[in-house]
C-alpha cells in the first residue's frame, strides 16, 4: 500500500510491538523508538527504522504512537527533560495508546493543544494476540478531525474503532473494560477451582460453558491458559493490578457504588504480593485454586 504520512511508534513492550510492526508491515512510513534497543530488532525486521532517541523519532512525523505502561511515564515522554513535545509540528497527532488516568490524560491534551498539538487517547483491548494480528479494540477519545487523520493508521491494527467522545472518555471506556475483563477472570476462576473440588474435570466444564450464556473472550482464552498452566504473561499481573487501580480511583472519584471492582482489586494485589507481578493475569486462578486446596503440586508442567 501507499503510505498515507510518516508515523512514529514509542514503546515496543508486549503490546506495542505488535502494533508498530503491523504499522510497518502494511507500508507506512514508520519510525520506532524504545528505551531497550533489543526490543526495537523484530520491529525493524518488519521495515521500520530504529530512532537513537524519542526526539529523533518523532521529527517529521504526521501521526505519534505511544505506548507505554503508566501515567508517569507518558508524561515524562511527552513534558520531561527529553520530552518530544517541544519537537512536536503544529498539526501533528498524538495517539496515546496506553491505560492511564483520564484526569492526566485531560491536562496532558490541554497542554498540547497550546502547542498546536491534538491529543487522542486511544486504550486498546484485545492483548498480545490482538496487537500481533492487527485485530484490537481502539476506544478513542478526543477531536474528530485528529480521529480522521489517525484512522488509516489504527485501521492498521484494530479492527474496531469507536470515537467514545472529547478527551479522556477512550481512558474511561478502558476502566469501564477493565472492570468487566478482571470481574470476569475471578469468578471464571472461582468456577474452575469449584469444579476441581466436586471433582469434575474442569476441562469438561469450561467446554460446557462456552455453549451458554457464561461464553467471553476470558472463559476461550485466559481460563485455557490457566488450564493449561500457562503462566508466561501474555498480560502481566502487574499492568491488570495497574489499570484496574486506576479504575478503582475514578469510581471513587465519582462516587460509584463497586463492591465488585473493589473486591477484584484486592485480589490482583494478593496475586502480585505473592511474588506473581511478572507472571500473566491468568495466575489469578492459580492463586484461587491453591486458597481452595486443589492447585497441582508446584512445579507441575504446563499442558502440552
Amino acid at each position: 500500500m501507499e503510505s498515507a504520512g510518516r508515523v512514529a511508534f514509542i514503546g515496543l513492550g508486549i503490546m506495542g510491538a505488535g502494533m508498530a510492526a503491523n504499522l510497518a508491515r502494511k507500508g507506512f512510513d514508520t519510525t520506532v523508538f524504545n528505551r531497550g534497543a533489543a526490543k526495537a530488532v523484530p520491529v525493524a525486521a518488519c521495515g521500520a527504522r530504529v530512532a537513537a532517541t524519542a526526539r529523533e523519532a518523532v521529527g517529521g512525523a504526521d501521526v505519534v504512537f505511544l505506548c507505554l505502561p503508566a501515567t508517569g511515564d507518558v508524561a515524562a515522554v511527552l513534558f520531561g527533560a527529553a520530552g518530544i513535545a517541544d519537537s512536536l509540528a503544529a498539526g501533528t497527532v498524538v495517539v496515546d495508546t496506553s491505560t492511564i488516568d483520564p484526569v492526566a490524560t485531560r491536562d496532558f491534551a490541554g497542554r498540547l493543544a497550546a502547542l498546536g498539538v491534538s491529543l487522542l487517547d486511544a486504550p486498546v483491548s484485545g492483548g498480545q494476540k490482538g496487537a500481533d494480528d492487527g485485530t484490537l479494540t481502539c476506544m478513542v477519545g478526543g477531536p474528530a478531525e485528529a480521529l480522521a487523520t489517525a484512522r488509516p493508521f489504527l485501521a492498521a491494527m484494530a479492527t474496531t474503532i469507536v470515537h467514545v467522545g472529547a478527551s479522556g472518555a477512550g481512558q474511561v471506556a478502558k476502566a469501564c473494560n477493565q472492570i468487566c475483563v478482571s470481574a470476569n477472570l475471578v469468578g471464571a476462576s472461582e468456577a474452575m477451582a469449584l469444579a476441581m473440588k466436586m471433582g469434575v474435570d474442569p476441562s469438561r466444564v469450561r467446554e460446557a460453558l462456552l455453549g451458554g450464556a457464561a461464553r467471553s473472550v476470558v472463559l476461550e482464552r485466559h481460563v485455557q491458559k490457566l488450564l493449561d498452566r500457562d503462566f508466561r504473561p501474555g498480560f502481566r499481573t502487574a499492568l491488570i493490578t495497574k489499570d484496574l487501580t486506576i479504575a478503582a480511583k475514578a469510581l471513587n472519584d465519582a462516587q460509584v457504588f463497586a463492591p465488585v471492582a473493589a473486591a477484584v482489586l484486592q485480589v490482583l494485589k494478593g496475586l502480585g504480593a505473592s511474588g506473581r507481578q511478572d507472571d500473566d493475569w491468568c495466575a489469578v486462578g492459580d492463586l484461587i485454586q491453591q486458597l481452595s486446596a486443589v492447585a497441582p503440586p508446584e512445579g507441575t508442567p504446563p499442558a502440552a
